[in-house]
């Protein structure tokens, strides 16, 4: 079953391309991964995906409903962890789950409980009085995690998720989604990482100035080109992923 389907999507923002004519699909359940250097049009398909800008070209459907007419409908349905860190710094971690969820017409006699289940998910139950500054970056990551989830999700959108993390923290992160997937919720990702690209991704696009240049699975993708997956994106766009 389709969740996401994309044919000729093209954005531009005056001059510049930045999605050139694109066509891909992302089934039910799976985790497809986008790869791609800054630049290569990767968090502006994100962002047409979860209804943050219109394309300006093609046809881009979610859960079957045009993503430039359906955008209501659609978000209610999506959670996104975005890269940045938007968390609010003078609220309390169970605080930011609480507000959140208004966003969804969630109340808060609804949220509380669904977000202490959250945080335990996150391991962060014993952090739900505390603040945002107080806590490590990858107690954040986790908190962003899970406020992505406080409406029950069909579709989860992560933007570099594990960007600027440890070894430790990004293993603890990569764990909790492949929970999520095993739970049958459809992933789509952004990253710069490798092993988190084969350890996460069913099946990836890598992308370079704003065009697919291929789509398969990671081990299909090293069986077809050989060597590892780095060496493929080398091969195929002659550029390095950055970190």
């Amino acid at each position: 079953m389709q969740i996401v389907f994309a044919k000729g999507l093209t954005k531009d923002y005056g001059s510049l391309r930045a999605v050139d004519n694109i066509d891909f699909e992302i089934l039910k359940g799976e985790c497809f991964g986008f790869l791609g250097p800054n630049g290569a049009g990767k968090t502006t398909v994100m962002g047409i995906i979860y209804c943050f800008m219109p394309p300006t070209a093609g046809d881009v459907k979610i859960f079957g409903m045009d993503a430039a007419k359906n955008r209501s409908e659609i978000k209610s349905r999506i959670g996104v962890m975005p890269q940045e860190d938007n968390l609010d710094p003078d609220l309390t971690v169970l605080e930011n789950l609480i507000v959140y969820a208004r966003y969804f017409d969630i109340s808060k006699k609804s949220s509380l409980p669904v977000s202490m289940e959250l945080l335990e998910f996150v391991e962060l139950k014993e952090k739900a009085n505390v603040k945002i500054p107080s806590l490590s970056g990858g107690m954040k990551r986790r908190l962003i995690l899970a406020r992505a989830l406080i409406n029950n999700p069909e579709l989860l959108i992560l933007d570099e998720p594990t960007t600027g993390l440890d070894p430790h923290s990004r293993r603890s992160v990569w764990e909790k989604l492949n929970h999520l997937k095993s739970k049958g919720t459809t992933l789509i990702l952004t990253t710069h990482y490798m092993e988190e690209a084969e350890r996460l991704c069913d099946r990836v696009a890598i992308m370079d100035m704003g065009k697919i240049v291929t789509t398969d699975s990671p081990s299909g993708l090293v069986k077809k080109h050989g060597g590892n997956l780095e060496e493929v994106y080398l091969k195929l766009t002659g550029k390095q992923l950055k970190d």
